[in-house]
This record gives C-alpha cells, sequence and structure tokens, in this order.
C-alpha cells in the first residue's frame, strides 16, 4: 500500500508593512522658502504700506500712482533685496522657531490655541531679534524714495545698506528698534502661525474639508485677518522708529507721545487696510506654497 507523502509547507515569510508613524521633520528653510516667494509677489503692496506708515500720506492707490509717476512700474519694487534679506532671516528662522518650539511644548494638531501661540510667542521672541537687521534694512530701502532728495539713504542694494549702517552709524543701528520689532514679531506669530495651525485643524474636523488647498486657503484667509488686527500698532511704531534718524529718534516712548499729539490713538492702525491687503495674499501665499512645498518633500521621500 502506498503511503501517501503530506506535503511540505513552506514557512509563510512575513512582508514588513510600512509603519504609519510620525513624519520625518521637513527641511528648516522650507518656511524662509515660501515667505521670500511670497513676499516677492506682493512687494508692491508692502512697499506702499510702509511708505504709508513713515510718511504722511494717507490714500494707498494714490501713493502708487505717485510712485509710478515718479519711477515707473519699477518703482514698485524699490528695495524688494531688503525684501529678500528680512524673509531669509527673519522668516527662515521664525518657522524653524516655531516647529522646535511646539516640541518643547508638545504641541500637536489638536492642541489648545493657547499652547500654539505660546509655541509663537517664543519663536516670535527669537526671530524678532535675529531678523531685526534685515528689517532695518527693507524699511529704509522701502521707504527712501518717499523723503525728500536730500534726505534719502541711497542704497544700492541690502548688503550696501548693511556695510553703510555699520560704518556710518555703528553696528548698534542695526538694533534700531528691537523692542517694538520683538513684540510685532511675537505677536505675528502667536497670531498667524498658531491661529492657521488652529484653524486648519478645526477645519479638518468638519466633513467640508480635506487637507487639501481648499483648507490651507480658507485656514490662512482666517489667520491673517487675525494677524492683521493684532500686529498694526507694533507694526506702524517699527515702521516709524526704523525710518528715524538723529539723536532720540530711536525712543519707543518718543515716537509714540510726538504720534499720539499729532495724531491721536488711531495712528496705531493708520494704514491698516494696505496692512491687510498686503498680509492677507501674502498669508495666503505663504502657506499655500510651504504646504506644496512640503508636499514635494513628501514626494521625493515616497511618503505622499
Amino acid at each position: 500500500m502506498a503511503s501517501s507523502a503530506t506535503p511540505l509547507v513552506e514557512p509563510a515569510i512575513a512582508v514588513p508593512q510600512p509603519t504609519k508613524g510620525k513624519k520625518p521633520p521637513y527641511p528648516f528653510y522650507l518656511g524662509g522658502l515660501a515667505a521670500t516667494i511670497a513676499a516677492s509677489i506682493t512687494h508692491p503692496l508692502d512697499l506702499t504700506k510702509v511708505r504709508l506708515q513713515a510718511s504722511g500720506e494717507k490714500r494707498m492707490l494714490e501713493s502708487m500712482r505717485k510712485t509710478i509717476r515718479t519711477a515707473g512700474v519699477r518703482g514698485l519694487f524699490d528695495g524688494i533685496t531688503g525684501t529678500w534679506l528680512r524673509q531669509m532671516s527673519y522668516s527662515l528662522c521664525r518657522f524653524w522657531a516655531y516647529d522646535e518650539s511646539k516640541k518643547i511644548l508638545g504641541a500637536g494638531p489638536d492642541s489648545p490655541p493657547w499652547l500654539l501661540a505660546g509655541a509663537g510667542v517664543m519663536a516670535g521672541s527669537i526671530a524678532g531679534v535675529v531678523g531685526n537687521p534685515g528689517e532695518v534694512v527693507m524699511v529704509r530701502l522701502q521707504g527712501d524714495f518717499a523723503k525728500p532728495p536730500e534726505k534719502r539713504f541711497n542704497y544700492k542694494h541690502c548688503f550696501d545698506a548693511l556695510f553703510r549702517i555699520v560704518r556710518e552709524e555703528g553696528a548698534s543701528s542695526l538694533l534700531r528698534g528691537v523692542g517694538p520689532n520683538v513684540i510685532r514679531s511675537v505677536l505675528m506669530n502667536s497670531s498667524q502661525l498658531a491661529s492657521y495651525d488652529f484653524f486648519k485643524s478645526q477645519l479638518l474636523k468638519t466633513k467640508y474639508f480635506k487637507d487639501n488647498a481648499a483648507c490651507h486657503f480658507t485656514a490662512s484667509f482666517a489667520a491673517g485677518t487675525v494677524a492683521t488686527t493684532i500686529c498694526s500698532p507694533a507694526d506702524v511704531l517699527k515702521s516709524r522708529i526704523m525710518n528715524a534718524s538723529g539723536p532720540g529718534s530711536s525712543s519707543t516712548l518718543n515716537v509714540i507721545r510726538a504720534s499720539f499729539a499729532n495724531e491721536g490713538p488711531m495712528f496705531m492702525f493708520k494704514g491698516w487696510v494696505p496692512s491687510w491687503t498686503r498680509l492677507q495674499p501674502t498669508t495666503i501665499l505663504i502657506f499655500l506654497t510651504l504646504e506644496q512645498l512640503r508636499r514635494i518633500v513628501d514626494w521625493q521621500r515616497g511618503t505622499l
């Protein structure tokens, strides 16, 4: 009688399945790159805002027409090298510091607003100091043409401005207005970055939004409005102090007293409309660009 042979069964080989853990950190420079791209597009509005805050002009469109009449369309991009310097110092630092601060505080996508705002305060405190030289250069380059010819700095570009400021006024001048600038940076990061994260997480909890451009646009629109209102007073003071020159001109209290006496308390919101029209598209462009840059990184890593 033939015996039936029992077939040998190959042991099953376990195929490793990809684990859905946390994504590795994104490159630290993505925020600065996204901000530089966005600021380049909205530079004419930013230029007009600074000139409105630093001068006696009151109407945004009239200020833009004046610039075009006197310097042509190219004049709307005066001082753009200062904008690039500022974004690749201040914005690069603030996005990096915000992510690191969230790690320190243990903040995640579903964290309460106050915890996200705390990370924004920490990031703003650091970025406000690091980015102050770039801020001084940017404001001077943008506001120069609005001054009478005899009072202009006539800087060629951002590096010329840096070298001349140090040579003619001392290195300490690069920290001119650092107080209100840090305050403004704290307000900006605790409102813009934190509110974007908060609004995005809340939208994703609804059935109407997915993690796509529509969600990013809506969250950034809300974040831009919040940030404009909160940051306006510090933004006005920063521009006026950085544009000033001469003894005593860098005193925050002196600038507040003079502005309050001449214009009343609403001077703190002077230029709110151009600030909103500049910050709103900038905020939207920053976060839309940042999210797309992150998708590119995910695609390169194979984690998209």
